[in-house]
């Protein structure tokens, strides 16, 4: 029966070996996952404008976003600071994921990000937990906890394991 067990845990721990080259996939994926979420709420933020009939971006707010900060999400606060925090949130949508994809200060960028989702949870849509932000959340933690795995500008600049 020993024998059998040690068998068993030799077979299981080739397994964990062989799966070892999953991380640095899955961690990318994690990091790509994410920020696609936050990236696509930054762009809904933002207006367009064409140049010589090329479309791009600007860090001009959409009179919207400033609308549903100020009498959606937080009524009770001063315009003054829910404009900022229109831009605030815009410019950490914009620049946090692409902080993510690239693996360039992850840690940092998914920390953000968690901040976010916690404001977001208790201030914007505190029925959202399950559903999504704690989604979100387990990704970033996992992000902060391992850093953004191989394939990263983190890695490369040797800032990373």
């Amino acid at each position: 029966m020993a024998a059998a067990i040690q068998t068993a845990k030799e077979f299981y721990l080739k397994l964990t070996g062989w799966a070892d080259w999953l991380e640095p996939l899955a961690l990318l994926l994690a990091r790509l996952l994410v920020a696609r979420v936050f990236w696509m709420s930054g762009l809904g933020k933002v207006q367009t404008f064409d140049i010589l009939g090329v479309r791009l971006p600007t860090p001009v707010m959409d009179n919207s976003t400033y609308f549903l900060f100020k009498n959606v999400f937080f009524p009770e606060l001063p315009k003054w600071f829910t404009d900022i925090a229109a831009v605030m949130a815009a410019i950490g949508e914009l620049t946090l994921p692409l902080l993510i994809v690239f693996g360039f200060l992850t840690r940092l960028g998914a920390l953000g990000l968690l901040v976010m989702t916690v404001v977001i949870q208790i201030f914007v849509f505190p029925d959202a937990w399950w559903p999504t932000h704690a989604w979100w959340a387990a990704i970033l933690v996992v992000l902060i906890a391992r850093g953004p795995g191989r394939w990263s500008v983190d890695r490369y600049l040797g800032t990373e394991k």
